[in-house]
C-alpha cells in the first residue's frame, strides 16, 4: 500500500477513486485489504500519521456530561494509551494514526453471545436485524486475521448462574513480545491498488439529494492543505464518535436532513461499563490466579494466551431480566513495590532515599527478573532464541508472561487481586454523541458525549456479585471482600467507560429505527456506508474488536460483490452499444 502525507503542494487537488475509506484503524484497513485484493481501487483517508503525535492527538478532544472521575479512568486507560489524557478525552479512548485504536489496545478479544443478537423484551431497542449465523463465517475469518485460536480451554466453572468465559489476546505477526498493531502488522501487506493519505481529516460529506449519492469529501490537513475526494463509494470507519461527528457536521447529516430525517445519527451510544466489585487478599491471590488467571493453548504452530473469567449465562439473564456481563481478576500492586522506588532513585526524585533504597533491596529478586525480561526484548537478542524462550514461557508459565507484559517487563510485588466487572449498557436514545460549540484546530465542532448508566446496569452488577459469592462459597474458594455499594441499593456504583464506543449509526431495517441497513449502507444514500462499532445495535460484554472486524469483512464482501455487478452491468451496456452501432 502506498502511504504519504498531505502537504501544501496538494492544496486544491481533486482526487477520484472507486472506494474511499475514512479512517485507517483496524476496520478501515481490513476493508481496504479485502477490497484491494478483489481489484477495487481504494483510497484510505487517515487523520493522523504513521504513529500518534501530540498535534493530531489534540483533535481527539471530546467533552462529556456527568462522567465519573478522571482519576479512575486514568488508572484504567492510562497504561496503554501513551498520549491519551483523561481531561482532553473525557469519554472514550481514540488514537489517530495508522492502525487506530490498536496503537493503545490490550489485544483482548472475544466474540459475542447469541443472546446479544436477540430482541429482549426487558431491554428496550435490543435485537439485531441480522442473525449471528450470518456473521459466523466472518467471525472465523476475523479470528484468523487477528491470529486467534478457534479452540478454547476446557471450561472449569458452571455454577450459580455463571459460566467460564475466555478472552484471548491478539499477538503481533512480527514481534512476539507485542500485541497486534494493525498499522505495523496488516498495512504493509495491502497491495499497490490501495493508497493511504495521512494527515487527511475529512471535514464534510458532500451529498447530492437529486441522485441520492455522496458527491465528494472535503479533506483538511494540519499543514493547511485542503483537497477534495470524489469517490464512487464511501465507508466511514473512523469510530463511533467520529462517524457520528462527521455526519452531524455535514449538512446532509444534521437532524431532519436527507441522511438523518429521524434524528438517529449519534444516538443510542452504548459502551461497556466497568467497575470493581471487590478484593481477594494476598494470601489467596496465588490460588485464585491459577484458576482465574491466564492459560495457554497450542494452535497453528504457536501458543495462544487466554484469560479465564466468569460470564452470566443466558438463562440467568432471562430469568433475572438483566443485561450481559462478565468478571475477571486483576493484580493489585503492593505499597512496597520496589519498581516505583527504584524509578524515584534513578531519577533523583526520591523524598525518602533511605526508605526507597531499603524497598529496592528487599525486592531485589523482582528487579533481577525485570532485567532479564528487558534483556529478552533487546534487539541484540537472536530472534530464534527469543521466539523459543517466549513460546516455552507461554506454554509453561502463562500467568507470569501476562504479568510481564502488563507491567512492561517490570514484575511488581502484589497485595492481592481485584474482582473486575464489565457489563453491556442498554441502548438509550438519550445517550449520544452531539456537537459542541467549540472548534478544533481545523475549525470543526468538537464532539460532546452523553453516556450514563442506570438501574439496568446497576442491578446486573449486583446480581453478578451475588452469583460470585454463592458460587465461590459452594466451591470453597475465598469470597471477595465486596464494595459497600453492592449491599446498598440506594448507593450508586463508581462506573467508567471501557472505551468500547458503539451504536451511534446503529443498524436497523428501517430509517425510523436506525441509521444503516443490514448491508451497513446509510438509509437514504446509495453509496455511503458505515463500519465498526457505530453500526452495532447492542454491545454485549465482550471486548468488541473481533466483532468489529467480522462485520467489516461482511461489508467488504458486499462491496466487492457490488463492484462485480457494476462491472457486469457496464460490460452488458457496452455490448449493447456496440451491437447498436454495428448493426
Amino acid at each position: 500500500m502506498k502511504t504519504r502525507r498531505i502537504d501544501l503542494a496538494d492544496n486544491g487537488a481533486v482526487i477520484a477513486t472507486d472506494l474511499a475509506i475514512v479512517g485507517a484503524g483496524p476496520v478501515g484497513l481490513a476493508i481496504a485489504e479485502r477490497c484491494e485484493r478483489a481489484g477495487i481501487e481504494v483510497l484510505l483517508l487517515e487523520s493522523g500519521l504513521e504513529q500518534q503525535d501530540p498535534a493530531h492527538e489534540a483533535l481527539n478532544e471530546i467533552f462529556a456530561a456527568a462522567m465519573d472521575s478522571a482519576d479512575a479512568r486514568a488508572e484504567f486507560h492510562g497504561p496503554q494509551a501513551k498520549l491519551w489524557d483523561p481531561q482532553r478525552q473525557a469519554y472514550g479512548v481514540r488514537c489517530r494514526g495508522l492502525g487506530g485504536s490498536t496503537q493503545a489496545w490490550a489485544g483482548k478479544s472475544a466474540s459475542f453471545d447469541p443472546i446479544d443478537f436477540e430482541p429482549r423484551d426487558w431491554v428496550a431497542s435490543s435485537g439485531w436485524p441480522i442473525k449471528l449465523q450470518e456473521l459466523a463465517p466472518y467471525i472465523a475469518q476475523a479470528g484468523e486475521m487477528l491470529g486467534l485460536s478457534p479452540d478454547l480451554p476446557v471450561p472449569a466453572v458452571e455454577a450459580a448462574g455463571l459460566r467460564s468465559f475466555y478472552w484471548q489476546f491478539a499477538g503481533s505477526r512480527v514481534d512476539r513480545l507485542d500485541l497486534m498493531r494493525f498499522g505495523r502488522d496488516l498495512a504493509p501487506g495491502i497491495g499497490e491498488g490501495a493508497q493511504c493519505l495521512l494527515d487527511a481529516t475529512v471535514t464534510e460529506i458532500g451529498f447530492n439529494e437529486a441522485s441520492g449519492e455522496v458527491s465528494d469529501l472535503h479533506v483538511a490537513s494540519l499543514t493547511g492543505a485542503r483537497i477534495t475526494v470524489r469517490p464512487r463509494r464511501v465507508v466511514l470507519a473512523a469510530s463511533a464518535i467520529e462517524n457520528a461527528r462527521l455526519m452531524l457536521a455535514s449538512p446532509c447529516g444534521r437532524a431532519g436532513a436527507a441522511l438523518n430525517r429521524y434524528d438517529n445519527v449519534g444516538r443510542y451510544l452504548v459502551d461497556h461499563a466497568g467497575t470493581r466489585l471487590g478484593l481477594i487478599g494476598r494470601e489467596d491471590a496465588a490460588r485464585m490466579s491459577r484458576l482465574f488467571g491466564f492459560q495457554s493453548l497450542a494452535y497453528g504452530g504457536r501458543s495462544h494466551m487466554f484469560q479465564h473469567g466468569l460470564a452470566l449465562d443466558p438463562a440467568t439473564q432471562r430469568r433475572q431480566r438483566i443485561l450481559n456481563g462478565a468478571v475477571w481478576f486483576a493484580q493489585q500492586r503492593a505499597p512496597d513495590d520496589p519498581w516505583p522506588a527504584l524509578e524515584r532513585l534513578l531519577r533523583r526524585r526520591s523524598a525518602a532515599v533511605g526508605s526507597d533504597f531499603a524497598t529496592v533491596l528487599r525486592g531485589s529478586g523482582l528487579v533481577l527478573r525485570g532485567a532479564a525480561v528487558k534483556a529478552l526484548a533487546s534487539p541484540h537478542m537472536p530472534e530464534a532464541i527469543r521466539r523459543a524462550v517466549i513460546e516455552a514461557a507461554i506454554r509453561i508459565l502463562p500467568n507470569a508472561v501476562a504479568d510481564e507484559f502488563q507491567t512492561g517487563g517490570l514484575p511488581h510485588k502484589l497485595s492481592g487481586l481485584s474482582l473486575e466487572a464489565i457489563v453491556e449498557t442498554a441502548p438509550r436514545r438519550e445517550n449520544r454523541i452531539d456537537l459542541s460549540d467549540r472548534l478544533d484546530a481545523l475549525g470543526q465542532p468538537l464532539p460532546c458525549a452523553t453516556w450514563r448508566t442506570g438501574e439496568e446496569e446497576h442491578r446486573t452488577l449486583r446480581v453478578m456479585a451475588s452469583s460470585v459469592a454463592e458460587s465461590f462459597a459452594a466451591n470453597d474458594w475465598p469470597v471477595p471482600d465486596f464494595e459497600p455499594w453492592i449491599d446498598d441499593v440506594n448507593a450508586t456504583p463508581s462506573i467508567i467507560d471501557c472505551a468500547h464506543s458503539m451504536g451511534t449509526t446503529r443498524m436497523a431495517s428501517t430509517p425510523s429505527e436506525g441509521v444503516v441497513d443490514t448491508d451497513c449502507r446509510v438509509h437514504g444514500a446509495a453509496n455511503l456506508f458505515a463500519a465498526g462499532g457505530s453500526v452495532f445495535p447492542t454491545g454485549g460484554h465482550a471486548n468488541p474488536t473481533w466483532m468489529y472486524l467480522a462485520v467489516a469483512l461482511r461489508l467488504a464482501d458486499h462491496l466487492t460483490s457490488q463492484s462485480a455487478c457494476l462491472v457486469n452491468d457496464t460490460r452488458a451496456a457496452s455490448a449493447r452499444h456496440l451491437e447498436a452501432i454495428t448493426g
